[in-house]
């Protein structure tokens, strides 16, 4: 396929997503920018019966997707999403940095090793725009070439992956064997597994949302507050620990952090509440939610209006902020698991000191695991620590089985 037109616009995540996903299997492509070009738009409606729904990508017989997933992307370009082989000393469940790092420290002990990704290889890492907080890149470093990084390193130990392919279930056999069912129907067998899927930012689901993260409306201060330095207004959308936490953290590039509570009362720990209750830059919205976001109207793309509403009395009051930091919680990606492996009180997956879980043969590391910091630096450190104690793991279950 040599004419796949995708059609977007350059602060779309799942354009940035598709992009990548298409350049990973080396798929030629034409880039359509609607923002540069806006006589395109009319392109994109006419495929979506009047909806600007993007990425939109237009396939040589005339066919389209609208915001596919990389499921749906590779079922649709024909791309393999099976093994070479069905045995492995390792399969790991996950290939952002978590489960790259340990990829990478696996083949490196001559660990047979196959990591199966249900989106693209990165993670959250990947598609983040600009990374400032990671050790060693002083000037910062673009998500995507980060994980591109991991990809070509763990590529240079032999470690094979599989993208756009989901687990579906992990299945202890018995006889210290595992078996990994992906949504294609094939299985494959391990001594050991790595459950390293990360978790998921919860969204506020209000209108616009989509459209605009990565453009204005962000899940991580760390990351992308310093792009903030001098701004006059940011708002931070959720009141618990996490959000009043980053609020906290904001104050340093704004003049003003406006926290909206959806609640009557902040969530977040009493010595956090004192300590944003008594901030000068700090303004406490209680009962009130996010109803809209609204793109500027110069073509840009980026953030202009939050709409917010007061949940008593119904009135809209629009917000004009640089950004927004949303923090109403993480999902953990642990749906697939069942009642095998255990999980805690909050879904995340429940491990030892060592990163084992309940099922033996099968850990637990990064963002999914509970406990976790939920940071890239933490996320890598835990993918070599994993790594070690499954390879102590593997050699215990050797020595004993040569007795």
């Amino acid at each position: 396929m040599t004419e796949i037109e995708l059609y977007g616009a350059s602060w779309c995540p799942d354009c940035r997503r598709a992009k990548k996903f298409l350049a990973d299997q080396r798929i030629p492509y034409v880039w359509h920018d609607i923002e540069q070009r806006p006589e395109l738009v009319r392109v994109v409606e006419d495929k979506n019966d009047g909806k600007r729904t993007i990425p939109t990508i237009v396939f040589p017989d005339g066919s389209h997707l609208a915001e596919p997933s990389n499921e749906e992307l590779a079922d649709k370009l024909g791309i393999a999403r099976i093994a070479d082989m069905h045995v492995y000393d390792l399969v790991i469940v996950g290939g952002g940095p978590t489960g790259l790092t340990t990829s990478i420290y696996a083949a490196r002990e001559n660990l047979d090793t196959l990591v199966i990704d249900s989106k693209g290889l990165g993670g959250q890492a990947g598609v983040t725009e600009r990374l400032d907080n990671y050790p060693g890149f002083p000037e910062g470093i673009a998500g995507a070439e980060l994980a591109d990084r991991f990809v070509k390193q763990a590529e240079r130990y032999g470690v094979e992956m599989l993208q756009a392919v989901s687990v579906t279930r992990i299945t202890d056999e018995g006889h210290r064997e595992l078996d990994v069912e992906t949504a294609t129907g094939d299985h494959y067998h391990a001594r050991a597994v790595l459950i390293a899927t990360g978790s998921s930012y919860r969204r506020t689901d209000a209108e616009g949302e989509d459209d605009l993260i990565g453009a204005g409306i962000h899940f991580c201060a760390t990351c992308d507050g310093p792009f903030y330095n001098g701004a006059e207004e940011l708002l931070v959308i959720g009141g618990g620990n996490s959000g009043l936490e980053e609020g906290l953290f904001l104050t340093q590039f704004c003049d003003k952090v406006t926290v909206v509570e959806a609640g009557d009362q902040l969530r977040g720990s009493k010595i956090l509440q004192d300590k944003v209750m008594n901030h000068p830059k700090m303004e406490i919205l209680l009962k009130h939610g996010v109803r809209s976001f609204i793109a500027k109207d110069d073509g840009g793309g980026r953030l202009g209006t939050v709409t917010i509403e007061n949940r008593d009395t119904g009135e809209l009051v629009e917000h004009h902020p640089a950004g927004v930091f949303v923090f109403v919680g993480l999902d953990p990606n642990t749906g697939f698991l069942g009642s095998q492996v255990g999980l805690d009180e909050r879904k995340f997956v429940a491990t030892d000191a060592m990163f084992m879980t309940n099922l033996p043969g099968v850990f637990a590391a990064g963002d999914v695991r509970g406990g976790s910091t939920k940071q890239l630096a933490s996320a890598v450190g835990e993918g070599a620590a994993v790594a070690i104690q499954i390879r102590g793991y593997l050699d215990r279950i050797d020595q004993e089985e040569a007795v």
